[in-house]
């Protein structure tokens, strides 16, 4: 292959990858619009697993000569139907939700890291520092409470966050036993 056939192998390819471009597209908008806000909302790894094949399929079906439009489209909708069906059961089972969405999970409470809820987390205390640092600019001392989200993010809460910390007694987090 020439240098001419890297660079540009024809206006066809061109057409083709505009064509599915638009269209990929296009389904993606009316799909996500019908299937409402939560099918992006990346509350938990499932949601974030949909969100990333969803990229990747739109990428296939604009750059993948093997794919078809309707393929493209069926992967679409499949995606968007599997998330839409998992958040619908979610909703009315605990057991479903449980079995998609993790608890969150309390590692520092009062300034000082929970050892084991970290270890079962797979958090490093110098993890817990660069959160600390990065959100509240303050050191773990300082810190009333680092909770990892169900989504995987972190949620920081100074001193005097009365907003921030008044669930932490009541809230169903993982790392609360005895070293709460």
């Amino acid at each position: 292959m020439d240098l001419d056939q890297i660079l540009f192998s024809g206006w066809a390819d061109v057409l083709r990858t505009v064509v599915m471009g638009v269209g990929g597209y296009g389904l993606m908008i009316l799909t996500l619009r019908a299937s409402g806000k939560r099918t992006l909302a990346k509350l938990n790894a499932f949601d974030l697993v949909v969100t990333v094949a969803l990229g990747s399929t739109l990428a296939t079906i604009l750059l993948s000569k093997d794919v078809a439009l309707a393929e493209g489209w069926a992967a679409i909708l499949t995606l968007v139907a599997c998330q839409y069906a998992v958040a619908f059961a979610s909703v009315r089972s605990r057991r479903v939700a449980r079995a998609v969405r993790s608890e969150p999970a309390l590692l520092l409470r009062d300034g000082e890291p929970l050892p084991e809820a970290m270890r079962r987390e797979r958090v490093t205390r110098e993890e817990l520092e660069t959160v600390v640092r990065a959100q509240a600019g303050a050191e773990i001392e300082d810190v009333a409470a680092v909770v990892l989200e169900s989504d995987g993010s972190f949620s920081v809460m100074k001193p005097g966050d009365g907003f921030a910390t008044a669930g932490l007694n009541d809230a169903p987090l993982q790392g609360r036993g005895s070293e709460a």
